[in-house]
């Protein structure tokens, strides 16, 4: 049985690995190897290449370990339904850092306790998964209307494809995204948008 830290933050900026050491200590009291998985990636995203090696790593019976739900799910109602089947289908046990009441699964055999346990875990983070979702989503609409009262409306110019194409090389080349957007003289936001495309 192993214990798989999944651990992830939106941007690059943001220090995905924050919570990995309270994480690791908590994993010491599930039996078994540890393995962590640190992603920087949205939230919204239902495909993530690391918490898609996540799944495709574990076993039956191995513990998914988060700090809390809007760790592993920002996703619209339809994506986080399909998450949860692919957790479901690998067998693993999801255990919330900041949920106690899924801190019983490590441990639980199957009789009618564990079964009522598992059925009112699976509410709570169906109710915090919507939660964040609908966290994110107010977020959003929060910085939309900001940049509408402060004037700022977009410009609807074309993409500047010779640009585009520099950044594409610079990308293969094994550029930094940050050393692109100061040799394109760009943001890195637009770098990681033409990367993606």
């Amino acid at each position: 049985m192993t214990t798989r830290i999944y651990v992830r933050a939106s941007t690059k900026d943001q220090d995905a690995e924050r919570a990995l050491t309270d994480l690791k200590n908590f994993a010491l009291s599930i039996k078994g190897d540890v393995n962590e998985y640190v992603e920087n990636e949205s939230g919204t995203k239902l495909d993530r290449p690391v918490l898609n090696q996540l799944l495709d790593d574990s076993s039956h019976g191995d513990t998914l370990l988060v700090e809390s739900v809007d760790r592993l799910s920002r996703l619209s109602q339809n994506d986080f339904e399909i998450l949860k089947v692919r957790i479901k289908e690998k067998g693993l046990k999801l255990v919330v850092a900041d949920l106690p009441t899924t801190h019983t699964l490590v441990n639980s055999a199957d009789n009618i306790t564990s079964s009522i346990l598992s059925l009112v875990n699976n509410m709570l983070i169906d109710l915090l998964a919507t939660m964040a979702r609908l966290d994110n989503d107010k977020r959003r609409e929060r910085i939309k209307q900001g940049l509408e009262r402060s004037g700022y409306k977009p410009t609807g110019k074309k993409a500047d494809i010779a640009k585009h194409v520099r950044i594409k090389e610079l990308n293969n080349k094994g550029l930094t995204k940050e050393e692109i957007a100061k040799a394109v003289g760009c943001g890195v936001a637009t770098v990681y948008r033409v990367i993606k495309q």
